[in-house]
């Protein structure tokens, strides 16, 4: 198991965490919830960029089968 790691928080900060965390839950749990929410969030917001692009901006992809 790799070693722990400290990560310096405001009280406030802290505080949030605390609150956003689930009985039994863990702080790296919630911590790695958060980051999968983000990606998710990113990568929708990077397909809603895409959908909303003129077609002339779009690289085409050649696929040969």
């Amino acid at each position: 198991m790799p070693a722990d790691k400290r990560i310096a928080v405001s009280e406030e900060r802290w505080k949030e965490l605390g609150e956003m965390k689930k009985a039994g839950q863990t702080y790296d749990q919630l911590i790695k919830e958060l980051i999968q929410k983000a990606n998710r969030l990113e990568l929708a917001e990077k397909a809603k960029k895409v959908k909303n692009m003129d077609e002339d901006e779009l690289s085409p992809l050649d696929i040969d089968e």
